[in-house]
């Protein structure tokens, strides 16, 4: 189809100036806001918290997993932007049924932040603006790799307990943290799992696997870990004491226009440790 964009499923979407999108990803959400289309916003998630001075003024419609339909359809939406990941495929289909047209995002490496860009600032009608953020992308992007940070390392990246939960290399996380040198690895994971439960596995801490790992993650989303975990795990661990850090999961795992921010912080955290 000319003139057309193609979504991660292939779908094509013909470009509007006159949309009215619900965003059910918080990145995507902010993303809209950085490319100027906060007016053909019109619904957002609970978890939708960026930009903080502006998004209260955009109707929440429920959460990343579960919304009010009757809200949704009440606020006439053309477009619903969702995730791969992070939207169940039944209320994708929902959305569809009701004649809201799904466009579908899977970003799974920083540099697929190149290709979001254009997509939504392509179909919506701000393709300007989102060569910009490819441009101060690519900025961002060649100064972190200029740095040349660190010695290979092993990171157990935790986002969840009761029970453990981790990622992989295999996740956006993964890639970003693989910009510094750093290696996503769940030590204990079943290696028999599949899809989702392979790329955010469940674990057991113990000594034997923390030996493999030169840092513990501890991430503020989306389980909240504070300092409290990680004193409870120096405790326990007190062999690995040194290697636990909390850091800020929208740094590691927000994708769309944080990433150009996230990727000159990811650079500071990691010379904080090499310090």
């Amino acid at each position: 189809m000319v003139g057309s964009f193609k979504d991660y499923l292939g779908t094509s979407h013909v470009p509007t100036t006159n949309a009215r999108i619900i965003s059910l990803v918080p990145s995507l959400t902010e993303l809209l806001f950085d490319l100027g289309l906060r007016d053909q916003l019109v619904g957002r998630t609970h978890f939708c918290i960026h930009p903080k001075d502006q998004i209260d003024a955009i109707p929440s419609v429920g959460g990343t997993k579960k919304v009010n339909m009757e809200r949704v359809l009440a606020l006439k939406p053309t477009h619903a932007l969702v995730n791969i990941d992070e939207t169940p495929r039944d209320m994708a289909d929902a959305f569809r049924d009701a004649g809201i047209e799904v466009v579908v995002t899977h970003p799974m490496v920083p540099d697929d932040n190149i290709d979001l860009y254009q997509l939504i600032g392509g179909i919506f009608g701000a393709s300007d603006v989102a060569n910009n953020l490819v441009q101060q992308f690519e900025i961002a992007k060649a100064r972190l790799q200029i740095l040349n940070l660190s010695e290979p390392k092993n990171v157990l990246y935790l986002i969840w307990n009761e029970p453990w939960m981790a990622t992989t290399k295999n996740t956006y996380i993964g890639n970003m943290l693989s910009l510094i040198n750093w290696h996503a690895v769940t030590p204990g994971a079943n290696s028999s799992l599949s899809g989702d439960a392979a790329r955010y596995p469940e674990i057991m801490l113990n000594d034997a696997g923390l030996c493999r790992i030169d840092l513990v993650l501890f991430s503020s989303e989306p389980y909240t870990f504070t300092q409290t975990h990680i004193d409870d795990f120096r405790r326990e661990f007190p062999d690995h004491a040194a290697k636990a850090y909390l850091i800020d999961g929208e740094m590691t795992s927000w994708y769309g226009s944080r990433a150009i921010k996230s990727l000159g912080e990811l650079g500071e955290f990691a010379k904080s440790i090499n310090s």
